[in-house]
């Protein structure tokens, strides 16, 4: 019988003063991983040689110059970078900064070129990194430049899954940035990405307000009945499943996300402070919208721990399986929707 072709996960290695190295060597000591996929990192043997002898990590990797010789099997490195970057445990320099950046360029060409399959990367100093061919907020910015499509920052579990409506941007520009084509715009990709990502067929999503209590009626803060409340109508009158605006303090609390299969929270910290509170080390970041699926750790650099082994790599390993379960549920999607028969079929159960 013929054996089903391994999932290639490529893997940007991150700030090498931080926790990634460990987060994706802890990840795939354990073997039984390769049985799922095939991990190629992009980074350097003596890098990856260093990192797992510093912090006593039992691995056998494999070098190859390009992401096309990967072996199944084993751990692959892609060898981007010849020096020895020198490293400080704990410490955001400019150094690790330009090695962080090599290693997502080399990953994200390869993931653009089909020389991999998927893309998990491990945690960037947002300030370190910062250069003339990267001057984003983060990975999400600089991959929705790079891949084709919407992107969206959405944080996932298999049962909770929080997407954002502004991302990295400040409190003080928040209401202004959130517009209602904005709204659309999000809307629509997180309702496409529960159709083709996570095999959800009627999408019902929750939007969380703007102002505390939805603004209460304006009198606090108007954003919310001039802004979201006439959007979600013209949503609803449209045959979306959208509903709200929720009020963000008790939403979570009172268990209602779970009546919705995705939460769109009008900023960053509105959606992030809860979904980590209820699923921090099983979370993982993934950017929808996009060509290409990519996911994160729901964590950062975490310099307080790094070089110590301490770093918990659970969300890393989530996110692997994750970046899988998403690429496998892309492709079924494809091959049903491009079969007028099964076509069909999803259609009637949409209907059901």
């Amino acid at each position: 019988m013929h054996e089903e072709k391994k999932i290639k996960v490529g893997i940007s290695i991150g700030d090498l003063n931080g926790i990634g190295c460990e987060v994706v060597l802890k990840t795939f000591e354990d073997n039984r991983m390769l049985d799922f996929c095939t991990p190629v990192i992009f980074a350097s043997n003596k890098t990856i040689s260093h990192q797992k002898n510093e912090l006593k990590i039992n691995i056998n990797y494999y070098g190859v110059q390009d992401a096309t010789k990967a072996v199944d099997g084993k751990i692959n490195v892609v060898n981007i970078w010849r020096e020895v970057p020198k490293t400080e445990f704990g410490k955001a320099t400019k150094e690790s900064g330009t090695f962080a950046l090599k290693s997502l360029q080399a990953a994200t060409k390869a993931l653009k070129e089909n020389k991999i399959d998927v893309l998990v990367t491990a945690p960037i100093n947002k300030n370190n990194i910062q250069s003339k061919e990267f001057n984003f907020s983060g990975h999400t910015d600089y991959l929705a430049k790079e891949l084709e499509g919407n992107s969206l920052m959405f944080m996932v579990t298999n049962t909770l899954k929080v997407g954002l409506l502004t991302d990295h941007i400040a409190v003080k520009d928040v209401a202004t940035a959130i517009t209602p084509e904005l709204i659309k715009e999000k809307v629509a990709t997180i309702e496409k990405s529960l159709k083709e990502d996570f095999a959800v067929q009627k999408p019902k999503i929750a939007l969380l307000g703007i102002n505390p209590h939805s603004g209460d009626n304006g009198v606090i803060g108007k954003e919310d009945d001039d802004v979201l409340k006439p959007t979600i109508t013209e949503l609803m009158n449209n045959g979306k499943l959208v509903f709200g605006p929720y009020s963000a303090d008790s939403f979570f609390g009172s268990d209602a996300h779970s009546n919705f299969d995705a939460v769109l929270a009008a900023y960053h910290d509105q959606g992030l402070i809860p979904f980590k509170t209820l699923s921090f080390g099983k979370g993982v970041n993934y950017t929808a919208g996009l060509s290409k699926v990519r996911t994160s750790p729901d964590h950062g650099t975490a310099y307080e721990i790094a070089g110590k082994g301490e770093a918990d790599h659970s969300s890393f390993k989530e996110a692997v399986f994750m970046a899988l379960s998403i690429y496998k549920n892309r492709e079924e999607y494809k091959e049903l929707t491009q079969n007028p028969l099964k076509r069909q079929r999803i259609k009637r159960k949409e209907q059901s």
